[in-house]
């Protein structure tokens, strides 16, 4: 028995509004199960955002928000719970660096409506149309979250940014502005650590796929490690490169390692 984990945009459906899955994909997944194997989600997204359409695929788990959430067979095995306090003062942060964040919660996202930087609101309202919809305000008595996303542009102030949110956050810089803030001592690899050792299953067993740098953490954290073709930021890293989403990456890389 192995056990794979598996990034969703960019990975398991294309990274882009449309978020296609491939019937390569679904087969690749159907025939993993099949054969014994375990799956798993391991993503930045929240849990609450995770589709019908990516559930129906069949998983025994999930890790999700980089780390800060881990599920499997149903049940919680580990959710991190940052002080209210700490929040509420990266939200002032955020608004003293002008960037846009958009706060993630195992149940909702939130939005700060001060912040002149509109960036966030809009990725997230093409992207995640349902997310948005559900999602608070800074200013409500229930704001808390998980970890945060932001947007920067011309007007932000990053220097004092990454000084002041790194105390408590690691930073991982997607490109183009965008930025993913993950609370120190929770990552991909982290879930990827809690599975296995709730699992018993060693490590030489462990397989993980990836597109981008914040998956780095899980791709570091096994020796089967995979990237998606177009992802050349992460080569360097892996073990193995597949072809990209949309030419069958899952399939043709589960095939390479004899998964199916």
């Amino acid at each position: 028995m192995k056990t794979i984990f598996f990034d969703i945009d960019g990975t398991l459906v294309t990274d882009d509004e449309k978020m296609e899955i491939s019937e390569s994909t679904r087969t690749a997944i159907a025939e993993l199960r099949k054969n014994g194997h375990l799956t798993f989600i391991n993503t930045g997204r929240p849990v609450f955002i995770i589709s019908d359409a990516i559930r129906e695929l069949g998983f025994d788990g999930y890790v999700c928000g980089c780390g800060t959430y881990v599920e499997y067979g149903g049940e919680v095995v580990f959710s991190n719970e940052l002080d209210k306090g700490l929040c509420q003062k990266t939200a002032e942060i955020c608004r003293e660096c002008r960037v846009a964040p958009v706060y993630e919660y195992r149940n909702r996202y939130y939005f700060d409506s001060l912040t002149e930087n509109t960036k966030g609101i809009e990725f997230f309202k093409n992207i995640f149309t349902e997310g948005v919809r559900n999602s608070g305000r800074v200013g409500d008595d229930d704001f808390i979250f998980d970890k945060f996303v932001a947007f920067s542009d011309e007007n932000s102030d990053m220097e004092l940014f990454r000084r002041e949110i790194g105390k408590n956050f690691e930073i991982i810089d997607r490109g183009s502005g965008f930025y993913e803030m993950v609370p120190h001592g929770c990552t991909k690899g982290t879930g990827i650590d809690m599975i296995l050792k709730r699992l018993g299953t060693r490590y030489e067993d462990a397989y993980a796929v990836g597109d981008s740098m914040n998956d780095l953490p899980m791709l570091l954290a096994v020796p089967n490690s995979i990237a998606m073709g177009g992802a050349e930021n992460i080569y360097p890293y892996v073990s193995y490169v597949t072809t990209s989403v949309s030419e069958d990456g899952i399939y043709n890389a589960m095939k390479h390692f004899t998964l199916i």
